[in-house]
């Protein structure tokens, strides 16, 4: 049995006209597809559909990959209505291509996608999961969650008589210097 399995998954970017001074286009994943064919992030995107502000583009697949060590985080996102697939797409200097974004990491788990969201520097959307991933990663977690049972700690009473610490405490306080 495999610790890790993959999935090739077509990224569908939506870059969208917007009324903004700053910047002239939102960019924003709007789907994708499992199974697609390769395409490289950086190199040409097929276009999939346009609109008079819109337009989509196939912008590269990139595996989702499964860990057994994530199955928790699997499970919180298909309890989730709809369940998603998060995509994290890099701006700036790091996309070189002809375009502004690039997508960079495909993610089932939540809390992977709330790492990537707290560094501020990553576009990361959430889009929703196709039948056949959610029923892939279903299987995926069939067969790998291990349920950790929680486990309250129990405290050990305080007996200030036992404390011991590196240097008196306060004047007139227990086990301190008496004046």
């Amino acid at each position: 049995m495999k610790d890790q399995e993959s999935l090739p998954l077509g990224i569908v970017l939506e870059r969208r006209r917007i009324d903004n001074p700053w910047q002239e286009f939102d960019w924003r994943p709007v789907a994708v597809i499992p199974g697609a064919p390769a395409c490289d992030p950086e190199g040409d995107w097929r276009v999939l559909g346009e609109g008079e502000d819109w337009i989509r583009y196939h912008g590269g697949t990139l595996s989702l990959e499964l860990f057994r060590g994530e199955t928790e985080g699997y499970k919180v996102n298909l309890s989730n209505d709809p369940p998603r697939v998060f995509v994290i797409l890099r701006g700036g200097e790091d996309a070189e291509g002809p375009h502004d974004v690039v997508p960079f990491l495909v993610t089932a788990c939540p809390y992977e996608a709330q790492d990537y969201l707290d560094s501020g520097e990553d576009i990361v959307e959430g889009v929703p999961m196709p039948g056949v991933v959610l029923a892939w990663v279903q299987d995926f977690i069939d067969k790998h969650h291990v349920a950790v049972p929680f486990k309250k700690r129990k405290r050990e009473r305080h007996d200030p008589d036992k404390v011991h610490f590196s240097r008196p405490g306060p004047v007139g306080s227990r086990g301190g210097r008496r004046g």
